[in-house]
């Protein structure tokens, strides 16, 4: 099926709204597009911001993210690295495994690559497991 980009976000948002909510947490919403953030969580007196990512597989069977968005204006595609003082959490929402991962944007770089099954090489160091990834930080 079918989906456009803004329908892709908005279906993240929403599976990510539904995990949070299932792991306890009550869900705010910013009442403007222009936030950093999508939403907003709070849990055990603690507000957290977080910014939603839908991303599926790629080939190689991992999902990639990058800490950067980009959009359309009329002068051409803008691309605006994540500004990670403006993010708390990162959430993935993966349409294969209709399942979200997390993590603190500031303990990557510029990207992180979650595999989601073993690589055929059997190789274990270094690869950051998506299952591993389940836990709000």
């Amino acid at each position: 099926m079918y989906h456009h980009t803004k329908s892709k976000g908005d279906l993240g948002v929403l599976k990510a709204q539904v995990d949070l909510y299932e792991k306890g947490y009550m869900i705010l919403n910013p009442h403007t597009e222009h936030a950093p953030f999508d939403i907003v969580i709070y849990k055990d007196s603690k507000f957290k911001r977080v910014q939603v990512k839908y991303r599926e597989l790629n080939q190689k069977g991992f999902l990639e993210i990058r800490f950067r968005s980009s959009y359309s204006t009329s002068k051409g595609v803008i691309t605006k690295e994540t500004d990670k003082e403006e993010v708390d959490v990162y959430c993935v929402y993966c349409p294969q495994t209709d399942k979200c991962y997390y993590f603190d944007p500031k303990t990557f770089t510029k990207s992180i690559n979650l595999r989601v099954e073993t690589p055929k090489n059997n190789q274990l160091q270094n690869v950051k497991f998506a299952d591993d990834y389940r836990e709000v930080p």
